[in-house]
């Protein structure tokens, strides 16, 4: 069996979209309880498109549990993390480099995935057992749809120009 080995510069990178990530989610973002609009999304997209699904969800949930541990909004909940890493494996899937595929619909796919199933629906389910009990999922559905609606075009329109930024990153940074 070959395994491949990671480089100290892929890790190095990897390491700086963590921190990337856990400034734009807890500092550059608007927080509230079980609300949160932002641009955290940005290093995974990088991540997933440079090295991979794999690399881009251990990139957010790494960055999720170390966000969550070291500057709390609230308490920690896993289910979270877990989420986190199926979105930047979602991410990775559909946008890593190596699949070939750029069209709008490879973008679409993961944005409605990541956002409306694991972020509106079942990122709801823990805010739901943090912050109320199951009477109040429809309540908090209600509450959080709004961010959403915000986000999901902002993805769509940004991460084409991530994309754009990455081919360019690939082409004069990032030598493999």
């Amino acid at each position: 069996m070959h395994t491949k080995r990671i480089s100290v510069r892929t890790i190095t990178y990897l390491a700086l979209l963590v921190a990337l990530e856990i400034v734009l989610n807890r500092f550059c973002s608007i927080n509230t309880m079980g609300l949160k609009i932002g641009f955290s999304f940005v290093p995974i997209v990088v991540a997933a498109n440079l090295f991979g699904p794999v690399p881009a969800a251990a990139v957010y949930a790494l960055s999720d549990f170390l966000g969550a541990i070291l500057f709390p909004i609230g308490p920690y909940h896993p289910g979270f993390t877990l989420c986190a890493a199926l979105m930047g494996l979602t991410y990775g899937f559909f946008l890593s480099s190596k699949n070939g595929k750029n069209g709008f619909l490879n973008i679409l796919a993961p944005v409605l995935i990541n956002q409306l199933v694991f972020g509106l629906l079942i990122n709801t389910i823990w805010v739901t057992m943090l912050y109320g009990d199951k009477k109040n999922y429809i309540g908090w559905f209600l509450y959080r749809l709004p961010e959403y609606a915000i986000l999901i075009p902002v993805a769509l329109v940004l991460i084409p120009v991530l994309l754009r930024l990455c081919r360019e990153l690939r082409k004069s940074v990032i030598k493999n």
